[in-house]
């Protein structure tokens, strides 16, 4: 029986924090119009210089540290995302050179939007 087991978990977001109060001084709305619709109070914000490698790096970092597992040991790399890097090459690319993950290992995207973590959970599955 095949099983897939989450070893380690990690998550990052950008420092920067845009609140529904600073969009209120950007475009004609308020802050309950806001929270009522999305339900959304803040998001974070990527600085110039940040690319979606760059966030999805710390947060690999940060899962293999809690998972306890070196890049060299991942010979599998699914990135779920809807605003990768570049068409070409795919971000999981980009991770798998910043992160040191061998040049042996599978490395892709897949852009499923809110999906993506389901499907690249259920592609894993069936490795």
């Amino acid at each position: 029986m095949t099983s897939v087991i989450i070893a380690g978990v990690g998550s990052y977001a950008p420092k920067r924090v845009l609140t529904n109060e600073d969009l209120t001084k950007m475009v004609d709305t308020t802050d309950e119009w806001i929270l009522s619709r999305s339900g959304i109070r803040e998001r974070h914000i990527a600085a110039a210089d940040e690319a979606t490698s760059d966030l999805a790096l710390n947060a690999a970092q940060a899962a293999l540290l809690d998972a306890k597992v070196k890049a060299e040991e991942i010979d599998l790399l699914i990135i779920a995302t809807a605003t990768p890097d570049y068409p070409l090459p795919a971000t999981a690319c980009v991770v798998q050179h910043k992160l040191g993950i061998p040049p042996h290992a599978t490395c892709f995207d897949i852009s499923a939007a809110c999906s993506g973590f389901l499907y690249a959970l259920e592609i894993s599955y069936g490795q």
